[in-house]
């Protein structure tokens, strides 16, 4: 539609304030304000807002009826059928070979809780070299592809706040000795937040109060940016989707991808068995046969502490944001249709906006909602999906806060951990202490190992083993 039907529609749906300061707007203002208005679908905010925020919607209210804890594959060394997990891994790294998996990496946040002013990717985790986030999962996506015989595609979902930023990023960096033509970049979508009684706000005069969708949004995101399309004309079937704040993570498992083809599952899960009741991480658990994640802020810290008879926690496997899903899994839930879509969540924030004579406000309290979705609601959708348990210390130590826990300073020791437990098990004497910290400085690149099988491979093939004393880098 043309400029004066888009203001029309605006002031037909109550929302022409959003107009309100076009007559003092230059040209460029003018094409900022509409680019921004074409993005929204002011039905769906509409929607929202009357079953989210208004008073006679009911809210947001999570229906906890008939709750039982998930079934999860467990590990071997807790159970788990060990010849069970030797068939999903060559499973998985048979597909790897066939060329089926892609990585995709949610990577739309900024680094500001971390008192870093960039994209959260371009962070420095490692110990030694400080390199950053995209470089240690660069590093370990190349690995893979050598180790299996086909370079991975790469699919990047960035925000329109770091887009830009990201791909200078990459640029600069040579992409990190990745084909550049198998990475690659898409944003995120928008929301625009309202204030309570559901009037899209203005960040200023020519721009909405606009923010991410969540996570949950990279569903449509790869539907609409030809992600999925580009998927299905490389033959990729499976997607290996992570978020960017966990260094540790395992990028590509093929034990992982094995179980999930097969259980012939369109969305699969990890999970990691929770440290402490009220541990701030999500809870699988099953519902109407069906698999879902129930919030920490959800569930009743009773539900939370309750045990089984052996004195464990009965709800004890945490979501940590490791899925595998399906192409066509996620073309289906981006394409909607009856029934089929993610719900949205809201959030009262402060929301800066500016007042009826255009001037900044800096509210003291939340005077807004922002709308989000989140990616494990698409779980109940899925024709069949597992939950496989994986190990806190091999995959799990996101950055989050500047410092305490979950810091780059908690995750660059776990990394000096998990590498000290890798040449302990191939016989290297390596000093720790108590909690398994090597005493020397240490660094092992993915291309050297990514896990801690490519890790022995590699280290049996030297021919002179490097001493490890006065510190240790591998590459």
């Amino acid at each position: 539609m043309n400029t004066n039907q888009l203001i029309e529609t605006y002031r037909a749906a109550g929302q022409g304030q959003v107009f309100a300061f076009w007559d003092s707007l230059d040209a460029d203002a003018r094409a900022n304000l509409t680019a921004q208005a074409a993005e929204i679908d002011l039905g769906e905010t509409d929607r929202l807002f009357r079953s989210l925020v208004s008073p006679t919607g009911g809210g947001a209210v999570v229906n906890l009826d008939g709750l039982s804890p998930a079934p999860c594959i467990a590990l071997p060394e807790n159970g788990g059928d060990a010849a069970a997990w030797a068939r999903a891994r060559a499973a998985g790294e048979a597909a790897l070979r066939g060329g089926h998996v892609a990585a995709f990496t949610v990577a739309g946040g900024q680094g500001t809780r971390l008192g870093y002013d960039g994209p959260k990717g371009t962070f420095a985790v490692t110990p030694v070299k400080a390199k950053s986030l995209f470089q240690v999962f660069a590093e370990k996506i190349r690995a893979a592809g050598l180790r299996y015989g086909r370079p991975l595609h790469w699919f990047i979902m960035t925000s329109h706040a770091n887009h830009a930023a990201t791909e200078t990023f990459f640029s600069e960096h040579g992409y990190f000795g990745l084909d550049r033509g198998r990475v690659h970049f898409f944003r995120q979508g928008r929301m625009p937040a309202v204030d309570f009684n559901g009037k899209i706000l203005l960040e200023s005069p020519s721009a909405l109060a606009l923010s991410p969708d969540g996570h949950g949004g990279s569903l449509r995101a790869l539907h609409r940016s030809g992600a999925l399309d580009l998927m299905q004309s490389e033959g990729i079937s499976t997607i290996s989707y992570f978020q960017v704040d966990n260094p540790l993570i395992r990028c590509i498992d093929p034990a992982f991808i094995g179980f999930h083809l097969g259980a012939n599952a369109e969305m699969s899960s990890k999970m990691i068995p929770k440290a402490y009741p009220e541990e701030k991480v999500g809870h699988f658990c099953l519902q109407n046969g069906k698999l879902v994640v129930i919030e920490y802020s959800d569930m009743p810290l009773a539900m939370q502490r309750e045990t089984t008879p052996d004195g464990g926690l009965r709800y004890r496997a945490g979501s940590i944001a490791i899925h595998v899903i399906e192409r066509e899994f996620a073309r289906r839930m981006a394409a909607g249709g009856e029934g089929v879509a993610l719900p949205f969540h809201r959030a009262d924030k402060k929301i800066a906006t500016i007042d009826a004579a255009g001037q900044p406000v800096k509210p003291a309290k939340p005077n807004g909602v922002k709308f989000e979705m989140f990616v494990f609601d698409a779980l109940p959708f899925a024709r069949n999906s597992v939950v496989v348990e994986t190990a806190r210390a091999d995959d799990f130590s996101p950055v989050k806060n500047a410092e305490g826990v979950d810091s780059p300073q908690t995750a660059r020791d776990d990394q000096l951990r998990q590498w000290a437990r890798w040449l302990k098990a191939v016989g290297a004497p390596v000093e720790t202490d108590a909690t398994g910290r090597p005493k020397c400085r240490m660094e092992v690149s993915p291309l050297f190992g990514f896990d801690a099988d490519s890790f022995a491979e590699r280290w049996k093939n030297l021919s002179i083993k490097p001493a490890i004393t006065d510190g240790l880098y591998l590459e």
